[in-house]
């Protein structure tokens, strides 16, 4: 699975920037350094919510300020983007874990990926009717077709959902249709 985190910029009804933060703010701050920029809207593509970013400084503030810091050295490990949380179990939930050969961590991340690609669908399909809900909502509330859009996201209609987008503006289409991509999962 990718556990990159990414994110997608409008500027208007155009699609601005997409990916990770160190490749969306960059174009995303050039456009906000304009005189003239109305308002940039920036989205993270895995729940759809808006995410606000402090743009004003220079690059590398904006970066900085944006993008969390490597982890300290301590406890797991840091250069893989570890760090040492506590758990709690029950003491046969500990047996268990102990006895396997590569350790009480190695098999809590191995049940933990496998359950991940396990997931019912179900829960992917709502996870990404509602991330694309919020989308809709915020670019394309006002637009004809909205609220059947919404109806046909909802009943799972795939047809009739790429139907009322028919004259949106192709960016705010392209994005709404990858994030609704696993919405429409059971009709496949």
């Amino acid at each position: 699975m990718n556990d990159i985190k990414t994110f997608t910029a409008f500027l208007g009804d155009a699609q601005i920037a997409a990916g990770p933060l160190e490749q969306l703010l960059p174009p995303v701050k050039a456009k906000f350094d304009r005189p003239d920029c109305p308002l940039i809207l920036i989205f993270a593509d895995a729940t759809g919510k808006q995410v606000d970013f402090e743009l004003r400084g220079s690059l590398e503030g904006v970066l900085a300020g944006a993008i969390p810091p490597k982890p300290k050295t301590g406890p797991g490990r840091p250069k893989l983007g570890v760090v040492a949380r506590e758990i709690s179990l029950l003491p046969r939930h500990w047996e268990w874990l102990e006895q396997h050969s590569s350790g009480a961590s190695a098999a809590i991340r191995r049940l933990i990926d496998e359950a991940r690609k396990q997931e019912p669908s179900r829960d992917r399909i709502r996870r990404a009717k509602e991330a694309t809900g919020r989308v809709l909502t915020a670019l394309a509330g006002d637009r004809p077709g909205y609220e059947e859009a919404t109806r046909a996201l909802s009943a799972g209609n795939a047809d009739r959902f790429k139907q009322e987008m028919k004259a949106w503006p192709k960016d705010v289409r392209a994005y709404v249709t990858l994030l609704a991509k696993d919405a429409f999962l059971a009709a496949a």
